[in-house]
């Protein structure tokens, strides 16, 4: 009776919660690409494009990612291989990289090519600075939720100057 009463009361104290896992059943997303120049994330099922975002990435927005910390975000072929649905900006999809060719660049330089490249979200302080991330691809949470919903695990994400 206490259980009952507490979820009246909560409920009637504001909305519900929303969860930010959401389903999708369109057709399947069998690629990613990214435009770093036009600043754009498209979502495609074949040759059609089923969604098109607006996106921001690393501050350093040119150029290939080269060594961790170097805040640019990778170009070439990768696949989305991990997601997180605890992730501190919202939820995220990650990117393959570094692949063999990142690493053996970046040991070439006697440096570390780094890694933890993601699509996400946004921080609860974003403030709507540009290009902030530290190489990362990033999305509003609104978005980064029905992405999280379309793209599986596996999909090739090519990523663009």
């Amino acid at each position: 009776m206490m259980a009952t009463a507490m979820g009246a009361l909560l409920t009637a104290c504001g909305k519900p919660a929303v969860s930010k896992f959401r389903r999708y059943d369109g057709p399947p997303v069998t690629r990613v690409q990214v435009f770093k120049k036009q600043r754009r994330l498209q979502l495609l099922s074949g040759n059609r494009m089923l969604k098109d975002y607006k996106m921001e990435m690393g501050f350093a927005p040119d150029g290939h990612k080269q060594i961790q910390n170097d805040g640019r975000t990778p170009e070439g072929a990768y696949r989305i291989d991990r997601r997180n649905a605890n992730s501190r900006f919202h939820l995220s999809l990650g990117i393959s990289y570094p692949n063999s060719d990142d690493i053996a660049r970046a040991e070439a330089m006697g440096k570390r090519p780094g890694g933890d490249i993601f699509i996400h979200g946004t921080p609860t302080n974003y403030i709507g600075q540009d290009d902030w991330t530290w190489g990362c691809i990033a999305v509003s949470n609104d978005e980064i939720e029905e992405i999280y919903a379309m793209v599986k695990d596996g999909t090739p994400i090519f990523i663009y100057p």
